[in-house]
């Protein structure tokens, strides 16, 4: 029987394999008998000095043998663990008919900056950058514990991407990790290159717009988590992890309610459900008032809200969705543009926009107040992703106000609440500490109570024996 020389692991085999990738690097050593193979922006240059080619200078050919017997080079008899080796930053090194792999990996990386996304007043300003090895030290730098276990997992036909999953062993609820490892495994795509991506494989309700899986680019909030009982997911090439499972109410929370005072970060807290509350309702108060209820008006503004839409042609439905349309794409602009030209789009084309919609007659001054106090609403809740589903939902609870009035207004919070209600996140109820009724929690919900107060380990992530154990204290 011959052997099957697709395995053996030779320099034509392999060159064959990279053949018309010009980015690979091949060079030869003939007075050694020796070549090697490396794509060089993703090996550390020092490293390949220090390792090959300084002693490859040094050396006779009869010497390399016992360069090879050191512990970095490892022999590899098989030619895809080879290529892949290469693909991962290894040095391929091929000698008369051995090969070896040395792990040279030190591609180019951004270093550890300031969060864009997550800026905060007080605390640590560092933040995730898109190498996952660089992510992990920031964590292990932050909990110095052999309890903080991590399973790698790798998803993607063609990406080959690196992802991995952490937990605090005897705290996270080790049901909700095999959960998680089992539906990362299952997926099946070609590339993944971002946790956002990641999260909709994942998702209990895929459908839902509220995201079920919180995203941070802050170590210091994955490792309060961490010491929660959630699981934290890094990707590599992704400067966001994930973490799971999440309920509604944390994407209302913010890192500097635990650097400041409690009685401070309470405030901040209950103003940010507050802006849920006036982003949600606030235009389509303003339509279901106009259009149905002019009874609730005050008589003191009564004459005012008229003269101010006596020159609108419009009803008041389709006057806020236009409005609210224009301020989305001021938004979307200002997003899309350089900083500095975005912040000028932002102010003058709101104040320009506005103004001129006034005096041509296209919308009240009362609907322009409306639906400015309804989007610098939605900027304050601090997840960008939760901001974004409550801004499409509120397009919904308009236009169920402009057919029903408050009847419609009453219906669009109550499918809000009847939804909410139905999502889960790995299985674990989506508003919870309020359903299940969890009131041991609640002291870190809409409040933030003092640290001597809090609870170091929520209900949600507790694992049974833990519970159990309280339970006998």
């Amino acid at each position: 029987m011959e052997p099957d020389t697709q395995n053996i692991p030779t320099l034509r085999h392999i060159l064959d394999e990279f053949d018309q990738c010009a980015d690979l690097s091949h060079r030869r050593f003939p007075e050694l008998s020796a070549d090697i193979v490396y794509f060089p922006h993703t090996v550390d240059n020092n490293l390949l000095i220090q390792e090959i080619l300084l002693p490859f200078d040094r050396l006779q050919a009869d010497g390399l043998d016992k360069l090879f017997l050191q512990s970095q080079f490892v022999e590899t008899r098989e030619s895809k663990a080879v290529v892949v080796g290469i693909l991962e930053g290894c040095v391929a090194v091929f000698h008369r008919e051995a090969v070896y792999l040395l792990d040279a990996y030190g591609p180019e990386g951004r270093s550890v900056q300031q969060s864009e996304t997550e800026t905060v007043i007080a605390g640590p300003h560092d933040a995730f950058v898109e190498s996952a090895p660089t992510n992990l030290s920031l964590i292990r730098r932050r909990i110095k514990s052999s309890h903080l276990k991590i399973i790698r997992c790798e998803i993607g036909e063609i990406s080959k991407t690196t992802v991995y999953i952490l937990y605090i062993k005897d705290i996270a609820n080790l049901k909700y990790v095999q959960d998680l490892q089992n539906r990362i495994n299952r997926i099946e795509t070609d590339a993944i290159n971002d946790g956002g991506t990641l999260t909709q494989f994942i998702e209990d309700m895929p459908n839902s717009v509220f995201p079920q899986f919180l995203t941070t680019e802050r170590p210091d909030v994955a490792v309060s988590k961490l010491a929660a009982g959630r699981i934290i997911t890094i990707i590599d090439n992704s400067p966001t992890a994930i973490s799971a499972p999440s309920s509604f109410f944390e994407f209302f929370s913010s890192p500097d309610d635990y650097y400041q005072r409690w009685a401070l970060g309470t405030a901040l807290r209950l103003l940010r459900f507050l802006a849920l509350v006036i982003t949600i309702s606030f235009t389509a108060m303003y339509v279901s008032v106009t259009t149905f209820h002019y009874e609730m008006i005050p008589e003191a503004l009564l004459r005012t809200l008229a003269e101010s839409r006596n020159r609108v042609p419009f009803p008041p439905v389709y006057e806020a969705l236009l409005m609210e349309i224009m301020i989305e794409l001021l938004r979307e602009a200002g997003a899309r543009l350089p900083t500095k030209i975005g912040q000028t789009i932002g102010i003058v084309g709101g104040i320009v926009i506005g103004q001129a919609a006034v005096q041509a007659g296209l919308t009240s001054n009362v609907l322009i107040i409306a639906v400015a106090s309804s989007a610098i609403a939605s900027f304050v809740i601090p997840s960008y992703m939760m901001s974004a589903s409550i801004r499409l939902i509120r397009f919904g609870i308009i236009i169920l106000t402009g057919i029903w009035g408050n009847i419609g207004l009453v219906m669009g919070i109550a499918l809000i609440v009847i939804h909410l209600s139905n999502l889960t996140s790995l299985g674990s109820s989506y508003l919870t500490p309020i359903a299940p009724m969890k009131t041991g929690d609640w002291k870190d919900v809409f409040i933030r109570a003092p640290f001597s107060k809090l609870n170091s380990r929520p209900s949600q992530s507790k694992t049974m024996n833990s519970i159990r154990q309280k339970n006998k204290k």
